[in-house]
């Protein structure tokens, strides 16, 4: 114990001298500096193995693992010394005030980042509200008689295709622009400290599956993250996955909808039995049911289990998340009647605001975290720096 409360003060004092730690990058380091004495939770996920090759951490370090971590809870579950142990160590919670960081220090432009992670939420019913109004002021004007409630009409009788290319391309390319700049910023740092090896399709195929099937929510055993009364649970891992394929089903629809509108000269609305269509409903009503299971997951998260900082973002990006697919659903189900053009209004303003606030939330994180995972496939696969210095 005596050894373990040195190595603790020395981490402290390390921390303390590094002066281009923030206070939360310099509270990772001091709880890794514990766990790699410790070691009891290698096996749990990627953290610990990339922690083991390092006998101290630098910011780019922590970055790189900060976004490795899932959040699991795992380790937290089996920890000796957490919570009441003096040491206090929560390396979820601890990496979760770091990967908010991150996307402050990687966003483009760095102000957007700061901006909207802390009033998420606000911002994301704003800036729908807003923009359906704009977007209804764009229907009257093109069409006067939209809300006189007596006539049925079509989506583009009331906004032409044009208009809806006009309106969403740009905040496309922006989406493009501001994503790629932040994760060529983040690899540019990560990638020093991870080794200058390239990808080999080995290990690109390796950190691809591990991003789709979200490998580490399962616990380091395959039954799931812990809850607060220490039971396995595959909650988060099903309604990730529930909300990101929903996410891809309806971003395939949209990509299959425009080859039928420019290859095949075919125009929507399309019927339910076209591919589009099919993409589009399955996809709606997997996004709707795994948001709503986030939010309930993310309301009744344990204070322990997350960083309370990040709450008004995440609720912010979930609701934009169940806003852009119920209202995409009613619009379906409610297409020809007279209530079309308000639901179109509030669908479309959900989804540009989904769009606009793409890169400064939650979604970019999966961005950052499946560079880490590549970069952890390409790391496992050097010797380690550690061994080679002994030699």
């Amino acid at each position: 114990m005596q050894a373990l409360n040195e190595l603790v003060q020395q981490a402290k004092d390390t921390a303390l001298g590094q002066a281009t730690l923030s206070a939360n990058e310099a509270e990772v380091a001091r709880q890794l500096q514990i766990c790699n004495a410790c070691r009891y939770c290698e096996s749990f996920c990627a953290v610990f193995p990339a922690m083991t090759r390092r006998l101290s951490f630098e910011k780019n370090d922590i970055h790189y693992m900060a976004n490795l971590c899932h959040s699991c809870g795992a380790c937290l579950h089996a920890c000796q010394y957490a919570d009441p142990h003096d040491f206090q160590v929560n390396i979820p919670q601890s990496m979760a005030k770091v990967r908010l960081e991150t996307y402050q220090t990687f966003a483009w432009p760095k102000s957007m980042g700061k901006w909207y992670q802390h009033n998420g939420l606000w911002i994301a019913i704003c800036l729908t509200v807003s923009l359906a109004f704009f977007i209804t002021l764009i229907m009257m004007k093109q069409n006067s008689s939209v809300f006189d409630g007596t006539t049925v009409l079509g989506f583009y009788d009331i906004l032409n295709h044009n208009a809806l290319v006009s309106l969403f391309a740009p905040i496309f390319i922006f989406d493009v622009i501001a994503l790629g700049m932040g994760l060529f910023s983040f690899l540019s740092k990560i990638t020093p400290v991870t080794g200058q090896v390239s990808a080999s399709s080995e290990a690109s195929l390796e950190a691809t599956q591990n991003m789709l099937t979200l490998k580490y929510l399962d616990g380091g055993h395959g039954e799931g993250c812990n809850n607060e009364d220490d039971a396995f649970t595959l909650s988060k891992r099903r309604a990730h996955h529930l909300t990101f394929y929903g996410f891809m089903l309806c971003f395939a629809s949209t990509t299959v909808a425009t080859f039928y509108h420019y290859a095949l000269g075919l125009h929507a609305p399309y019927d339910l039995s076209t591919l589009p269509k099919m993409l589009g409903v399955l996809g709606g009503v997997s996004l709707l049911l795994g948001a709503l299971w986030l939010a309930q997951l993310n309301l009744s998260r344990h204070k322990d289990h997350g960083d309370a900082q990040q709450k008004p973002m995440d609720l912010g990006f979930i609701a934009l998340l169940i806003l852009a697919s119920l209202s995409g659903l009613l619009l379906w189900l409610l297409g020809k009647t007279v209530a079309m053009p308000l639901l179109f209004a509030l669908h479309l303003g959900s989804i540009m605001a989904l769009f606009l606030t793409l890169p400064y939330g939650k979604f970019a994180h999966g961005f950052y975290r499946g560079a880490a995972l590549l970069r952890f496939a390409v790391e496992k696969r050097q010797p380690s720096q550690l061994i080679l210095k002994e030699d």
